[in-house]
């Protein structure tokens, strides 16, 4: 396990799962009221632009606010090589967890084999489509950071910008548009920020503290303020790469409610008041330490 502190971007000594204070056991889920979810005027062309990477998760939440409001603009960037993500990783923590990390990556391709039943069966019982459907405006950019990726969020004259599994957003990207910036987070924030917030609140034997959030973007990780928050629960079947989905069936309605407001002028942010940590990858070992010893897998 990798965790950050909030105030420094130095990686805390901390192999295995630590419990984070806070009182997430108490904190009431936070939804969209069901008239903000409720069918209204389609979304004018260019109104929605959503910037998103690849992955499942990404085209279930563009394809569900398709439905809901009509026209929607994709921007989609590339995955990052492979090489950039090492480098970067040994920079910030060191060789040991880079190198636990590298190995876990190829741990994660099994796991997928393996839970491919489990995650059919999500996506099915849930009404998750992972298939663009062709009413979209879908752009390919090479990063979500480029002037090309720029020049066409000002072209769009968005309302709204959603965020869905991009890799960080700059500056530049931000400030290109006086739209509000919303991102999708598959966790709970403020203590599950950064990656795969679902599995560290269970990894952390918290799992009141598994939890899908939206919130607006500001330049840190994950540090905008909340607009919705609720949790959800996994079952003995489910583990590292069927948590996504799970949280994409309770967390698709608090995007709707956060986008529904965003175009009416009425968004409400908000700050959980939760211990604030960032999370990555875990390392190989800490992965299988933790699944050992927790049946977290």
């Amino acid at each position: 396990m990798v965790l950050v502190n909030d105030t420094h971007d130095e990686p805390v000594a901390n192999e295995h799962a630590i419990q984070l204070p806070g009182p997430s056991a108490v904190l009431r889920s936070h939804v969209p009221a069901s008239d903000v979810l409720r069918p209204g005027e389609p979304a004018g062309q260019g109104d929605i632009v959503m910037l998103i990477g690849e992955g499942d998760i990404p085209v279930v939440m563009a394809t569900v606010l398709a439905q809901h409001f009509g026209p929607v603009t994709v921007i989609q960037e590339e995955k990052q090589p492979t090489s950039v993500m090492v480098k970067r990783r040994l920079r910030m923590l060191g060789p040991i967890k880079a190198a636990g990390q590298v190995g876990f990556g190829i741990l994660l391709k099994l796991l997928h084999r393996r839970a491919s039943e489990r995650k059919t069966q999500i996506i099915t019982e849930g009404g998750l489509s992972t298939t663009l459907p062709n009413s979209i405006t879908h752009h390919h950019v090479t990063s979500v950071n480029d002037e090309a990726c720029r020049e066409l969020i000002r072209a769009a004259n968005p309302k709204v910008v959603v965020l869905v599994g991009t890799r960080m957003v700059r500056r530049p990207t931000l400030l290109c548009t006086d739209a509000p910036v919303i991102n999708y987070h598959a966790g709970l924030n403020p203590s599950y920020r950064g990656m795969n917030g679902g599995y560290w609140a269970f990894a952390n034997s918290d799992p009141a503290g598994a939890g899908v959030t939206v919130h607006l973007v500001d330049e840190g990780v994950d540090t905008g303020k909340e607009l919705y928050w609720r949790r959800f629960t996994a079952t003995p079947a489910d583990n590292f790469v069927t948590y996504p989905l799970l949280q994409a069936v309770v967390g698709r309605d608090l995007l709707v409610g956060a986008v529904r407001d965003a175009l009416n002028g009425t968004l409400a942010p908000q700050r959980i008041q939760l211990a604030s940590a960032q999370w990555f990858h875990p390392t190989l070992w800490g992965y299988l330490w933790t699944g050992v010893t927790k049946g977290v897998w």
